[in-house]
């Protein structure tokens, strides 16, 4: 340091230096400097494998100490009498790392890496991470100019098994092994190495949660060899501190995808997370369950204002109205590009929402998903949303308002925006907003209208009741209605309802490719309109659930029938009815014989242990 050198990248680099400087102490000649290396190579692996502190001088002398009586106190700590006193290694990692050398040192054929490093698994820890450096010319040059040449089909040996392990063990989903890896790839500080390594098939992308700080380091050196890395997965870190987030940041800017979902993040780590992302190339960003807070997200946002982010998860993230002030200045930001936002289970309220909705009518707004399940909205904010789905700037297509209590008159306001002819939203969910069927007048409204794009509609928990429910039949039936894909669960449906969505699906006219109209207590009569429907030439359904219709091995003919009839049908949702092992040869049979037909739920049938193996022949039934 004092002169101003390089200092040591690696601990291996480090112990090389101290190597090289404790033998040219000793000023004696490259064969002798070899020779003292090798013996307390022996040693080293003795005190290992016989699980010993220290040696005798007998066994010194076994070793081939006897030619250097003044020599050993540069290495080695000699406690005791003349007469009886034994030796051992100042330090473990020394030991190891003198291991290491006089391994790739020794000239005989006697062993190989494989067999050495099982040998003293479990002893030397850090034995492999020491080849790993040693194994490149570069790191071991210093040493062969005092102690000669490396065995060169040692190395090669070592380079061989180095590369198959590794290839297995990133394949593999056991985070400890890449770690180990990745310190293994780091202390041999070869980038070439590196990318022969990583191959495509290496599953970098699983969850590194709590990483040490010696593992940030060594993933962000694997990282930035690569150049890339598709998803930096942190899953449940406990707590990434400031300087653990230091070290990855690097790894954050170059990473397409971050994960940190559940996990706990320091203010000063949420800084480095903010500075790799502006100007890095993170396309998406997952905070969901961080617990991170206001402020938190405050510092997090001079990150968002100018990098390529365009997909942001900040589901339960302990964010309040105060948040939406900052978000919607990210939102307006000339470079912003984000598209996707979700917000849900974050407490924000109209007051909140509000602000955000000003952010719609900015032309730099890119927005065109957000999500907002459970944020406390009510009917004031859906007059904030409508009027600027309505205002020509918004780009939303997706909105999610699910368990929010948004009301008749919420629904009535966003009706109107949906047959304006600058509102381009095309996918809306009210799942379980303690709608009834008043709001169903308003809805058939909007579907009724030219101007109309809504292709996704999800109503489900909602007690829309038979009347509402055919109010929206009645919509669906207009030519040129763009509805797709329809989820009425749960929504007190009947009989008639029934009938009339059988009618809309043989119509010729319906573009509906997906239904779900489970929790409906109509049995094997109600449900025979839509198998019907199903079977008919008109009908383009892809997706159909009727999970707990009170289906029986009645309707099994007419499903099966529907089944065969089809030449779009692919999934078929069944759970919690009351079908029994009578029907089973018949679904196996039909699923078999059915090209179109993907994927069955029958999970939760009455069914029995004794047709579970028939069951099994089908890989398109799910029991």
């Amino acid at each position: 340091m004092d002169a101003g050198a390089d200092l040591p990248e690696t601990l291996s680099q480090l112990y090389v230096d101290i190597l090289v400087h404790l033998i040219q102490t000793l000023s004696m000649t490259k064969a002798c400097n070899r020779e003292l290396v090798l013996s307390l190579g022996k040693m080293a692996s003795h005190c290992f494998l016989e699980q010993h502190s220290s040696c005798t001088k007998e066994e010194m002398d076994s070793f081939g100490f006897q030619q250097f009586p003044t020599s050993v106190g540069a290495f080695l700590q000699v406690d005791g009498p003349s007469d009886r006193c034994v030796f051992a290694f100042y330090s473990q990692l020394m030991q190891e790392f003198l291991l290491a050398v006089s391994f790739f040192l020794d000239k005989s054929k006697s062993e190989s890496v494989e067999k050495m490093l099982e040998k003293h698994k479990g002893r030397a820890k850090f034995l492999d991470v020491f080849m790993s450096a040693l194994s490149q010319p570069v790191q071991s040059r210093p040493l062969e100019n005092l102690l000669g040449e490396m065995n060169s089909d040692r190395i090669a040996d070592f380079k061989s098994w180095f590369k198959s392990s590794s290839e297995m063990t990133l394949k593999g989903w056991y985070k400890d092994k890449h770690h180990h890896c990745f310190h293994l790839l780091y202390q041999a500080q070869n980038e070439s190495l590196v990318r022969e390594i990583i191959t495509p098939s290496a599953r970098i992308g699983i969850s590194y949660g709590d990483l040490s700080l010696q593992d940030c380091v060594a993933l962000n050196y694997v990282v930035t060899c690569l150049g890339e890395m598709e998803e930096l997965n942190l899953y449940r870190t406990t707590n990434l501190t400031e300087e653990e987030a230091e070290r990855l940041a690097p790894t954050m800017s170059l990473s397409h995808k971050i994960k940190l979902s559940d996990c706990c993040l320091s203010p000063g780590a949420v800084r480095h997370v903010a500075s790799a992302l502006s100007g890095g190339l993170t396309k998406e960003l997952d905070l969901s369950q961080s617990r991170l807070g206001d402020e938190k997200f405050k510092i997090l946002c001079a990150g968002l204002r100018d990098c390529k982010l365009q997909k942001l998860k900040l589901v339960m993230c302990k964010l309040t109205e105060a948040s939406c002030e900052d978000l919607a200045s990210v939102l307006t930001s000339d470079t912003s590009r984000l598209c996707v936002l979700d917000m849900s289970l974050n407490q924000i309220g109209d007051e909140g929402f509000t602000n955000l909705c000003k952010a719609l009518h900015g032309h730099h707004c890119k927005l065109q998903d957000i999500q907002l399940q459970n944020c406390g909205l009510t009917a004031a904010s859906m007059e904030a949303l409508s009027a600027a789905l309505c205002s020509g700037q918004s780009e939303l297509r997706k909105v999610n308002l699910m368990q929010n209590m948004t009301g008749l008159t919420g629904v009535e306001a966003l009706c109107k925006s949906l047959q304006h002819p600058l509102c381009k939203v095309q996918s809306l969910n009210f799942f379980d907003n303690e709608l009834t069927g008043e709001c169903c007048p308003h809805l058939m409204e909007a579907l009724m209208s030219e101007h109309c794009s809504l292709s996704e509609l999800d109503l489900s928990v909602n007690e829309l009741g038979q009347e509402g429910a055919l109010l929206l039949c009645k919509a669906l039936s207009r030519p040129g209605c763009p509805m797709e894909k329809l989820k009425l669960t749960r929504c007190e449906l009947t009989q008639p309802v029934f009938k009339e969505l059988g009618s809309v699906l043989r119509s010729g006219t319906s573009k509906l490719k997906s239904l779900s109209v489970g929790m409906s207590k109509v049995g094997d009569q109600g449900v025979k309109h839509l198998w019907d429907a199903v079977a008919h030439p008109n009908c383009v359904l892809e997706e159909l659930d009727v999970e707990m219709t009170r289906l029986t091995d009645a309707s099994t003919e007419d499903l099966c029938a529907a089944i065969r009839a089809s030449k779009t049908l692919k999934s078929l949702e069944l759970r919690n009815n009351s079908l029994t092992n009578a029907s089973v040869p018949a679904l196996v049979q039909v699923m078999q014989d059915s090209e179109n037909m993907l994927e069955m739920n029958v999970k939760y049938n009455d069914f029995g242990d004794e047709v579970f193996d028939l069951l099994d022949e089908c890989e398109k039934i799910r029991y």
